[in-house]
């Protein structure tokens, strides 16, 4: 760079707050080996070209390599920058890497600037170099998204488990807490199709790995299921919301940079089951107007004695009568699994498999650990 475009540099960040740009450089600065400026544009810039053209990544690498060198938390020596003590702690503030050994930019970014993307800055190291692994971010991912319990290394089958409870919880609008929960529960593929109703696009999946790799790619606003797309997209989220979170003020602000960061906010603000769209979502009934409403609907097809009625002919009763709930086949079915286990209504499976019948059974064919329901009971 000439001389005196260097300077005018020096010049116009030489009252500049240190905010989330600077920071993030800072964070490619201390690496080990420091960085040339090619370097942070190429490293740090990825994560801010979303939002700048290659012309402004080159100025705010520049701008910001400046202010950091005039408020002494970096120096520069032919052409490679290196970080100070001081920017050296700031660093480790902003990345929040606590015990975790970090020697180059890709462990920083892979472990270090996810985790606290997540809102895990606080977790142990161990956790924190799961994220480098495709399982552990997905897992992570959906951990944070749906507000999970575990350990980081959760099998496919206890993830998707979860998350047919979180999708079976949705569809009664959250006013229950599901109870098919350890090991007693829906059959895999009957999970499965639940939990794929939480997908942006809800749909079948042939297996549990394609399930979650969508599900945290949707969670995150990721185009592609790709390991390596989903964690930028992670990451340029957090970017966005830390620069949007930052005063236009405090950016033109004449004062010492702060001592601590700007923090990132959290991946998400609460359990994505229980965030409300724009549009406002679906009614979703409660486990007792849901309970009368099948019972209602029963009541008009119901046959024999005991009198019963299919299931597969309340389900279209209900899909119609109550449009406005927007349930899905597996919702419903899964729905009236956990009100018979509550007692709310009660399930009859089909001894006789009359030829005549055979494709209301079928229909009707409702999983529940080692039974399969087809009626429901008209209880006097």
């Amino acid at each position: 760079m000439p001389a005196r475009a260097g300077e005018a540099v020096i010049d116009s960040a030489r009252d500049a707050v240190v905010g989330p740009v600077e920071t993030l450089l800072l964070a490619r600065i201390a690496c080990e080996g420091g960085a040339t400026r090619s370097d942070l544009a190429r490293d740090s810039g990825a994560l801010i070209q979303h939002k700048l053209s290659p012309a402004e990544v080159r100025a705010a690498v520049d701008a910001g390599v400046a202010a950091l060198i005039q408020q002494e938390f970096a120096i520069e020596t032919r052409g490679r920058i290196s970080a100070t003590e001081s920017g050296t702690e700031l660093a480790n503030s902003f990345t929040e890497a606590g015990t975790l050994p970090l020697a180059d930019w890709s462990q920083v970014r892979d472990m270090a600037l996810v985790a606290k993307a997540l809102g895990l800055g606080g977790e142990p190291a161990s956790r924190k170099k799961s994220l480098a692994r495709p399982e552990g971010l997905r897992t992570a991912i959906l951990q944070t998204t749906y507000g999970l319990k575990g350990k980081k290394n959760i099998p496919d089958a206890k993830l998707r488990a979860q998350l047919a409870l979180v999708a079976l919880e949705r569809a009664f609008g959250n006013k229950i807490k599901a109870g098919f929960a350890k090991g007693a529960g829906l059959p895999s593929k009957a999970a499965r199709t639940l939990a794929g109703q939480l997908a942006a696009s809800p749909r079948d999946f042939a297996t549990d790995a394609k399930l979650i790799a969508q599900l945290a790619a949707d969670a995150v606003g990721s185009a592609q299921t790709d390991p390596d797309v989903v964690r930028l997209t992670l990451l340029r989220r957090m970017m966005t919301q830390l620069l949007d979170a930052q005063p236009r003020a405090e950016k033109r602000a004449a004062r010492p940079a702060p001592a601590e960061p700007i923090q990132a906010p959290r991946l998400v603000d609460r359990v994505a089951n229980d965030r409300k769209p724009a549009s406002g979502p679906p009614p979703r009934p409660g486990l007792e107007d849901f309970s009368a409403a099948v019972k209602r609907a029963a009541a008009k097809s119901a046959h024999g004695w005991p009198p019963k009625a299919f299931i597969s002919r309340v389900w279209e009763a209900i899909r119609v009568e109550h449009e406005i709930w927007a349930l899905s086949e597996i919702e419903f079915k899964s729905m009236l699994i956990e009100a018979h286990r509550r007692g709310a209504l009660a399930l009859a499976n089909a001894d006789l498999r009359s030829k005549d019948l055979r494709a209301d059974i079928e229909r009707s064919a409702t999983p529940d650990r080692n039974t399969v329901w087809h009626y429901v009971r008209i209880e006097e």
